[in-house]
């Protein structure tokens, strides 16, 4: 994690982000295995953490030319689920779900990282919530209609998305702005009601309106691929809901029979939470485990500087350590610290374009 201590945001969001990474048990979710020893606080500018290797990403095998069977769509859709499940049941909101924030391994295995734009879900709906969330082409439609207030159903959308773009191999709403965005969803989706729209912005809600009326047109969706059966499009069809009450929960969505299979491929050779003896296998007795107690936020409300941030931080990552063993460190000058210093991996993650502002 580079250039941390820029702002109080920033700070706010790493520590939140380091915070999560530690509360995290779950195969598939990235948690951190260990943070290397900081420097003295006054040469503290960057965070490492050590996590499990990943190979790839999901948006990396999806624009490759190997071939993805149904078996595929099924166990990866089912690990993201499986996941997302976990992640709301502590009361967290991911906020930018998308292929290339889903790593995957050599065996397939995937895991949902990148939580810079994470956050606790806010109960009190008077309270607005950042609109600077989602890469565009998964933003749920309630987002791009300027909504104040929203709910964990922002990564269902996203989901839905993804499962499509799995199936297809193409994006699903691949548009050039936000409008155009908006757009291709009502295309899909036809014309909202007003009910569907209660938590849009004016500006959104009169777009809408003076736009000609139209028509769902769902059954498009057999077409993505050969891969997409009617069980395949009844499920993409409950995450795809414009209105983002009637969506359906990652809880209900593991329950659909399309993702028995990849739930029976996930335990059978995959999964860690079951294994095999000489008598056969043994399952666990919980498939899609949560989390008790919800991850708690309450640290942030007394951040008011980004020195008092930094200090915590420190003491936090030194607090990681306590233990008998040595603390990793990193050795600036080793051969490999200037190619890894000017990588991708160490430069910061891109962030989601801002929100468009409606008349």
């Amino acid at each position: 994690m580079p250039n941390v201590f820029q702002n109080l945001v920033s700070c706010k969001r790493v520590f939140r982000e380091l915070k999560m990474l530690c509360f995290f048990k779950h195969e598939n979710v990235l948690s951190a295995l260990d943070i290397l020893q900081p420097p003295h606080i006054d040469y503290f500018e960057e965070i490492y953490v050590v996590t499990e290797l990943m190979q790839s990403d999901l948006h990396k095998i999806i624009v490759s030319p190997q071939p993805l069977s149904s078996d595929h769509a099924k166990v990866f859709l089912y690990q993201i689920l499986r996941g997302l499940k976990y992640l709301h049941s502590a009361g967290i909101l991911h906020r930018d779900i998308k292929p290339g924030n889903l790593l995957v391994n050599s065996n397939c295995v995937l895991k949902i990282c990148d939580f810079g734009l994470a956050r606790v879900e806010e109960t009190d709906e008077s309270r607005h919530m950042t609109q600077e969330v989602v890469t565009q082409y998964y933003r749920a439609p309630e987002i791009l209609m300027g909504s104040r207030h929203y709910s964990n159903s922002i990564d269902i959308w996203s989901v839905g998305c993804i499962f499509a773009e799995l199936l297809g191999r193409r994006i699903l709403f691949q548009a050039q702005s936000p409008i155009q965005q908006l757009d291709l969803i009502t295309d899909l989706l036809g014309t909202p009601s007003m009910e569907a729209m209660r938590t849009a912005c004016e500006g959104a809600r009169a777009h809408i309106l003076r736009s000609a009326h139209k028509q769902p047109s769902l059954p498009v969706l057999y077409t993505l691929s050969s891969q997409a059966t009617h069980e395949a499009v009844h499920l993409l069809c409950r995450m795809l809901v414009f209105d983002p009450s009637k969506r359906i929960s990652a809880k209900d969505a593991l329950a659909h029979p399309y993702l028995d299979e990849g739930r029976l491929r996930y335990h059978t050779c995959m999964c860690k939470c079951c294994y095999t003896t000489s008598s056969g296998r043994v399952y666990t007795s919980n498939f899609e485990p949560v989390t008790n107690p919800k991850f708690d936020d309450g640290f942030e409300k007394n951040l008011s500087s980004v020195r008092q941030v930094k200090e915590i931080i420190h003491q936090f990552i030194l607090e990681q350590q306590k233990g008998s063993r040595v603390p990793l460190c990193i050795n600036p000058q080793s051969a490999a610290f200037k190619s890894f210093i000017s990588s991708t991996v160490a430069q910061p993650s891109e962030m989601p374009p801002s929100p468009l502002v409606w008349e």
